[in-house]
Formats: structure tokens, C-alpha cells, sequence
């Protein structure tokens, strides 16, 4: 698209492109933007000549990407974004009429911590406000929140430190030692060479608290025992209750868990420091009210959480 083209190219086409990337239909876009099937018509017709190419195919009763369709929907999703953020910083944010969607890169721990009491938070000070979650590599969140497709990260993220990017702190965690009642450990004094001689339990690579009790564990030449390796921490549990395996878990998500009365929580008797738990923003979105107010309501949601404790 040219200087020109694009002068002459109306936002509004972009929702229409995404309604109908998310429907696979002329109608079911119309019905999500209040826009008749012959207005999304127009507005794909004009999306064909201004990027050149059909975008949307019929097939069967479906509208298919094309393969331009499906390279563009990602920067067109973030264009849009970075709007909305725009105008939200010049207008100010008020939060009891506000309809912006806010993109939030959590981990699945962050998310069983967070987003019930903030979600919750959010529907009393804000029910216009729409939150979304992402998985994003940890490598590539710094990218991310500088072009627009995160508007925080909430976690540990010592990536982050060295960056453009700035943390608020929300809370501290730490690992502890989970464990079931009655398991043979406990019997005996714990100690570091009890702790060492645990089959352990180990959840994802890109979990950064574990990644860091690993590192601090390799560096005092404990090589502990993992009998299985798992993509989701929330099986981790009900894993320990049946078997003599051990895991280190989050204090923060135990203490979120109704039912953990059968689990033991012991402290790693080895020196595995605590971690911040913060919500980063790039810094070239350091003045947007939004971000004040999501920041401030983490905050808030997560001081409720102990509180409830």
C-alpha cells in the first residue's frame, strides 16, 4: 500500500478484516460490528483493492484466509491496538466507562493467581474493561510490549530487567518444598541431604521461577532427581498426593488453593532466594492512564488475595 493509499485507507476496515478472520462469515461480521451483510461486503470489497489481493475465499460455507490474509492479520491486530492505546493516553482513562481490552503476557501460574481476583476486581470498577491473556516465549515479551502486542507482563521476569521495559513490584514469592502426608521425608530430619534425595517433579521450561531454583541448585552441585517433567503446573498437585515425588511450587499458588489440606509445604532447606513479582510496561507507554489503573488494580487485586489468605 502506498504513502497515498494510505491516507485514503479508513480504520474502520481493520475491524472488519478481524470480524471476519474471527466469524469465517460476511454475517456473523456484521452481527459482531452492528453492520449489515452488504455494508461488510462494501468493506471487502475496498479491503481487496486497497492490499491488492482477495484476502477471503469461499469455501463451502466458510470465508477462508488467503495466505495474505493470514501474514496480515497479526500486524493489523497490533495496529489497531497501538490505536486504541493511543487515544486512550491523549483522552485520559476513566474506568467505570471505559471499553479498552487490555493484553496481559501471563505464565499459568500467573494466571491461577491473578486473574480471579482481578477479573473480579475489574467487573466492580470497571465491567466496560475486557482482559486478555497471552503466552508469549520469554525472549520475545521485551518485543512484544514495545510494539503494542502486550500492554503489561506480570511475573518474574529477569529478562526484563536490562531493558527499555519498567516493573512495578506486586508481590514477593518463593518456592517451597510440596510434599504429601505422610511421605518418609517427614519422618526423618529435614535437611539438605533429605531434600537432595527426593524424586522431584519439574514443570516447564519457560517457567522462570523454576528455571532460576534449577540454576541456584546446579550452582551448589545438587543434582536432584526429576522423574517427569510436566507442561502445566496445575497436575503437579494431585501428582504429589499419589506418589512419594516431591515438587517445588510457588507459595503464592498454594496459598490461592482451596484443597491442598493433604499436602505438605516445607521450606527448601537450601538457599533459593525469593522472587519479585512484577507488572513491566514498555517504557514508551510510561504515561498511559490505562496502565496506571491496570497496575494500581493488580495491585489492589493481589493485596486482596493475601488478605483472603
Amino acid at each position: 500500500m502506498d504513502r497515498a493509499a494510505l491516507h485514503r485507507f479508513d480504520l474502520n476496515l481493520v475491524k472488519v478484516f478481524l470480524a471476519i478472520g474471527d466469524s469465517r462469515s460476511l454475517t456473523g461480521a456484521g452481527e459482531a460490528l452492528g453492520l449489515t451483510q452488504p455494508s461488510v461486503s462494501h468493506a471487502l470489497k475496498r479491503l481487496r483493492e486497497a492490499f491488492g489481493d482477495p484476502l477471503f475465499l469461499r469455501v463451502a460455507n466458510r470465508m477462508e484466509p488467503t495466505p495474505a490474509a493470514t501474514r496480515l492479520r497479526a500486524p493489523l491486530e497490533e495496529a489497531l491496538h497501538l490505536m486504541g492505546q493511543a487515544l486512550g493516553s491523549a483522552q485520559g482513562f476513566d474506568a467505570a466507562t471505559s471499553t479498552r481490552t487490555f493484553r496481559i503476557v501471563l505464565s499459568d501460574t500467573g494466571e491461577f493467581v491473578v486473574l480471579p481476583r482481578l477479573l473480579a476486581l475489574v467487573a466492580r470498577e470497571a465491567p466496560g474493561v475486557a482482559v486478555e491473556s497471552l503466552k508469549i516465549d520469554p525472549a520475545e515479551i521485551e518485543a512484544a510490549l514495545r510494539g503494542g502486542r502486550a500492554d503489561l507482563s506480570v511475573g518474574y521476569q529477569p529478562l526484563l530487567e536490562d531493558t527499555a521495559c519498567e516493573g512495578t513490584d506486586l508481590l514477593t514469592d518463593r518456592l517451597v518444598c510440596l510434599l504429601r502426608q505422610g511421605h518418609p521425608a517427614l519422618a526423618a530430619d529435614w535437611s539438605e541431604a533429605a531434600f537432595a534425595g527426593l524424586s522431584f517433579l519439574d514443570v516447564g521450561r519457560d517457567a522462570t521461577g523454576y528455571r532460576m531454583a534449577r540454576d541456584v541448585l546446579a550452582d551448589l552441585g545438587l543434582n536432584h532427581r526429576v522423574v517427569a517433567r510436566l507442561e502445566h503446573f496445575t497436575v503437579l498437585p494431585e501428582v504429589v498426593r499419589r506418589t512419594d515425588h516431591a515438587a517445588l511450587f510457588p507459595a503464592s499458588v498454594l496459598g490461592q488453593m482451596r484443597d491442598h489440606g493433604d499436602l505438605v509445604s516445607m521450606d527448601v532447606p537450601v538457599p533459593i532466594p525469593p522472587y519479585a513479582v512484577k507488572a513491566w510496561r514498555h517504557g514508551l507507554f510510561r504515561d498511559d492512564a490505562g496502565l496506571d489503573w491496570l497496575t494500581g488494580a493488580l495491585r489492589r487485586a493481589l493485596r486482596e488475595r493475601t488478605t483472603a489468605r
